[in-house]
């Protein structure tokens, strides 16, 4: 019997379909779906066994801190990655996901997180909330007074002896009850955990080590310093083996929002926009909270003369040592090619081995022994060319030694993509100009060095952002000096990001608020100048197309 035809001298037939003739439906899906092996369903099950405990793990900090946002777009993601990968469906995205939630996490996270942080407070004395503050302030003031309950104390830790958080192990005098105390508070300890020495000392816990004599003497200051919050006030040591519990002598009242002292009678009120509590004097405690500042961190870098003055300052050496570094070493590695690229050169290959030594050497340890040439009294520099030079005591010749120590780490790299650059461009090109009757130099700088530029100019471009951020090569050379005496927070080779490290992580106090205001300007300005430079890159690609 025979079927409709479908198109001239061509017929149809039962189970016959567009895919092949006489190929089923289900193998047309089995084509295009292929079989599942028990090696990638296994693995298929561990990936997502590991992402439902990830997500599970991920939602009880959630749950207890009452973040319902975050905790539905976490079962909202989790939900959507099992359904992307339990179905045969969207093959693209099951490449495209992966390589998304890393650029989410590693990359986009990251950079909302810095510019949320810009406008905050956000630093030492402002990290916690209002509470952790008011804790905090009454904890610190806490004095013996006469009366005051005294304990044996064992110093513990659960970690390291060393580096471990630290955990006081007391004695209730009255009872014989051990407690385990930090700053979060106390913990009564079950009586067939520890083991209680002569004079009620704590010898032994399950899941501390007690440290000896030694190992507490060379944490003391840590020791005084532990303030352990109690129902009455707060526990502190006397030395190594007593602690008493102490009245907090400031204390918070609610009803003026304001923290007292009660043996000066001074009052601090709370300030909501700065996060401070201020005296009537202006005094502010040094304990804080996190507030939202707004614009603050940015006004304060464009106005206040105290970060004003060095930020732009050091914002014009930092283009300095960008271009210098970019220019001079591109300057230097293209020479090198050009003269190697010679056919009348001989032993390229050895002269081309040596010059990539320094390209082959660890920056940072390279770094170290430059600092160390330029060494006033016993630096290879001076002694070699009989100087006396005091390289990183004087602003001009710091900046120099910059340069040159970037100049012989950065022109291999530069010698390398240039001679690349040089053997992609046809012979035909120069030798027509030298049929015209144009000079080596005439046929250079009409042929060569543009085509150069325009296959050159993206990595140019790149070199110029990683020296604008080059960190190693200041503080592993001169640490950012020298510093005026006025001024030991911002010194002469100071870039804007070791500028803005000093900011975050100096000795007056971190301020990683301020940090991130900055840290958005240099982004700013190393964007502005990249999409710039990449628009006059495209134009010079149309022109020598």
């Amino acid at each position: 019997m025979s079927t409709k035809l479908s198109g001239p001298g061509s017929t149809r037939t039962p189970g016959r379909g567009p895919a092949g003739p006489g190929l089923p439906r289900t193998a047309r899906t089995a084509r295009h779906h292929a079989p599942v092996t028990a090696t990638g369903l296994v693995v298929k099950v561990i990936l997502l066994g590991l992402v439902a405990g990830i997500a599970l793990w991920a939602a009880f900090p959630l749950v207890e801190a009452e973040k319902w946002v975050g905790l539905a777009l976490l079962a909202a993601t989790t939900a959507g990655l099992f359904y992307l990968y339990l179905t045969p469906r969207h093959i693209p995205a099951k490449y495209l996901v992966p390589g998304t939630l890393f650029l989410i996490a590693f990359q986009v996270f990251p950079v909302l997180y810095t510019a949320s942080t810009a406008f905050t407070n956000f630093g030492d004395g402002h990290r916690g909330s209002k509470d952790d503050a008011i804790v905090a302030i009454q904890s610190s003031s806490v004095k013996q007074v006469p009366g005051s309950t005294e304990y044996a104390l064992s110093v513990a830790t659960a970690g390291d002896p060393a580096t471990g958080a630290l955990v006081f192990l007391v004695t209730d005098p009255a009872t014989g009850a051990v407690s385990a105390g930090d700053a979060d508070g106390l913990r009564r300890l079950d009586a067939a955990d520890v083991t209680v020495g002569s004079g009620g000392k704590v010898t032994a816990a399950d899941g501390y080590t007690v440290l000896n004599f030694g190992q507490a003497s060379a944490r003391s200051q840590e020791i005084t310093d532990l303030v352990v919050p109690t129902a009455g006030g707060a526990l502190r040591s006397s030395g190594l083996s007593r602690a008493y519990e102490g009245r907090a002598i400031r204390a918070y009242d609610a009803g003026c929002d304001c923290v007292t002292d009660s043996e000066s009678g001074k009052r601090w009120t709370a300030d909501a926009a700065t996060g401070s509590f201020v005296a009537a004097d202006g005094e502010r405690l040094a304990q804080g909270w996190q507030v939202n500042v707004g614009l603050e961190n940015f006004a304060r870098v464009l106005t206040d003369p105290n970060i004003s003055g060095p930020f732009f300052g050091t914002l014009l050496w930092n283009f300095a040592f960008a271009i210098g570094s970019t220019g001079f070493t591109f300057l230097l590695g293209m020479a090198i090619a050009l003269a190697l690229h010679s056919p009348r050169m001989r032993g390229t290959n050895l002269y081309r081995v040596l010059l990539i030594l320094p390209y082959a050497m660890p920056s940072f340890a390279m770094l170290l022994v430059w600092r160390d040439m330029f060494n006033t009294d016993f630096g290879l520099i001076n002694n070699l060319f009989g100087l006396g030079v005091d390289w990183f005591g004087e602003a001009w010749s710091a900046r120099a030694a910059v340069l040159l120590v970037q100049l012989w780490l950065g022109y291999p790299y530069m010698f390398l993509v240039a001679t690349g650059a040089l053997q992609a461009i046809p012979k035909e090109l120069t030798e027509a100009t030298s049929v015209d009757g144009a000079s080596p130099w005439q046929s250079f700088r009409a042929v060569t060095l543009p085509l150069l530029l325009v296959a050159l100019s993206p990595l140019l471009i790149a070199s110029f952002a990683y020296n604008f951020n080059n960190i190693n090569a200041i503080w592993l050379t001169t640490e950012g000096g020298p510093f005026p005496a006025d001024n030991p927070r911002n010194g002469a080779t100071d870039l804007l990001i070791t500028y803005t490290y000093r900011l975050a992580f100096g000795a007056q106090g971190a301020e990683f608020g301020m940090a991130a205001a900055v840290s958005i300007f240099i982004f700013a300005i190393v964007a502005t100048v990249s999409a710039i430079s990449f628009r006059n890159t495209r134009k010079q690609e149309e022109v020598y197309s």
